[in-house]
């Protein structure tokens, strides 16, 4: 995803087509320029980068679909999405995932981030420890395979992961299934963790596991 310089242009247009257009903006949550330029990049057949992140959002929130243990929300036309899940663990207190894509790319596509509410001191330690454990062990093993920067951040109940672009061109398609099997990896060893059926080693174990054998790390 490149940013793209952009330009102010003088055209000439009927004012039908104009309020036709503008009725179509609306209904799509965007605006008359950026509607106008996506249909005429479509009519060139030239993708811009507004149109590969809601390509790789809509492909994430069809993955996902349901039956999963994670809930999808994405309103299209825009550069996030969320999705929610359920802790194994008392109250069963709700995790949020947002994702979002840059329409520029330098050294990250996005940023993940993993919310979290709650006023259980041991459900916060527990969690903190999961977070610290997820950044080490990304240290020790993805780092060195793609030698990509990759940032994170944890507080106020909020932890944060930069999302590096992926280490092979690569689809739309095929990027957003990188980032859903990522986020169900992590979603699935966070709440094995969180309740205690695995430990810090096995929970390293399954990660390596899924990492050797991803065909795009991100």
């Amino acid at each position: 995803m490149i940013v793209l310089k952009k330009t102010l242009y003088s055209l000439m247009l009927n004012d039908e087509v104009v309020h036709e257009v503008d009725l179509l903006a609306h209904r799509l949550g965007t605006n008359r320029s950026a509607l106008i330029n996506q249909i005429l990049a479509e009519y060139v057949n030239y993708t811009t980068p507004e149109r590969r992140i809601n390509d790789i959002l809509s492909s994430i929130e069809q993955l996902i679909g349901p039956g999963s243990d994670l809930v999808p929300f994405f309103a299209p036309n825009t550069f996030s999405m969320s999705l929610k899940s359920s802790l194994e663990y008392k109250y069963r207190p709700t995790v949020k995932y947002e994702v979002e894509l840059f329409r520029s790319e330098e050294e990250s596509i996005g940023e993940l981030s993993v919310v979290f509410r709650t006023q259980s001191s041991a459900l916060i330690t527990v969690m903190t420890e999961f977070f610290r454990l997820w950044k080490s062990i990304e240290d020790a093993h993805l780092a060195p395979l793609t030698g990509a920067k990759r940032h994170y951040a944890l507080y106020d109940g909020r932890f944060t992961r930069s999302i590096a672009p992926p280490d092979r061109d690569c689809g739309s398609e095929q990027l957003a299934m990188a980032l859903s099997e990522y986020i169900k990896l992590f979603d699935k060893l966070m709440k094995a963790y969180v309740s205690g059926r695995l430990t810090a080693h096995e929970v390293e174990a399954a990660y390596y596991s899924q990492m050797i054998n991803s065909p795009i790390h991100i």
